[in-house]
C-alpha cells in the first residue's frame, strides 16, 4: 500500500491516485511486490533536521528514504522536501510535477538496489529514472 502524508499545510497532491498507480506500475515492472511505502512531504527545515539526526549530514537535500524492504516486498518511508523540489525544478527548468515525480521514482529505485554513489551507478540510475518518467508522460 502506498500512502501520502503531509508535514506541511500549504502543499497537497491533487490527483494522488495517478502518482500511486505509476509507482505501483514501476514496482510490478521491476518484478517487485508492493509492501508499505509512505511518502511524507515536508519543508527544507524538517528534512534538514532529519538529515542531521539520522544521517549526521548538515545540508539540505530533496529526499531521504528509509528502506524497510524484505526480499521482493518493497517498503519504506520517503521524506521529500517540497522546497528543494521546487528550487530544483527552477534550476533545471523543469515543471514542478515532473521534478516531484522524478524524486518519487528516485527514492523507490534506491529501494530496488539502484545506487548513485559513483559515476557508473549514477548513469544507470538516471537512465532508469528517465525511462519511467518518459513512460509516465504518455
Amino acid at each position: 500500500m502506498i500512502k501520502l502524508f503531509y508535514e506541511i499545510s500549504n502543499f497537497h497532491i491533487r490527483k494522488k491516485s495517478f502518482f500511486i498507480k505509476e509507482i505501483c506500475f514501476l514496482l510490478k515492472n521491476e518484478g517487485m511486490h508492493i509492501g508499505n511505502i509512505n511518502y511524507i512531504f515536508c519543508n527544507d527545515n524538517f528534512l534538514l533536521n532529519m538529515n542531521r539526526k539520522f544521517l549526521r549530514k548538515n545540508f539540505y537535500t530533496d529526499v531521504i528514504a528509509f528502506n524497510y524492504s524484505i526480499h521482493r516486498h518493497i517498503s519504506g518511508d520517503i521524506f521529500i522536501s517540497v522546497d528543494r523540489v521546487y528550487d530544483n525544478s527552477k534550476q533545471w527548468n523543469q515543471f514542478f510535477l515532473y521534478e516531484l515525480k522524478r524524486v518519487m521514482i528516485h527514492a523507490v529505485l534506491h529501494f530496488l538496489g539502484y545506487d548513485d554513489h559513483n559515476h557508473m551507478d549514477k548513469t544507470i540510475m538516471k537512465k532508469k529514472e528517465e525511462f519511467y518518467l518518459n513512460l509516465f508522460q504518455l
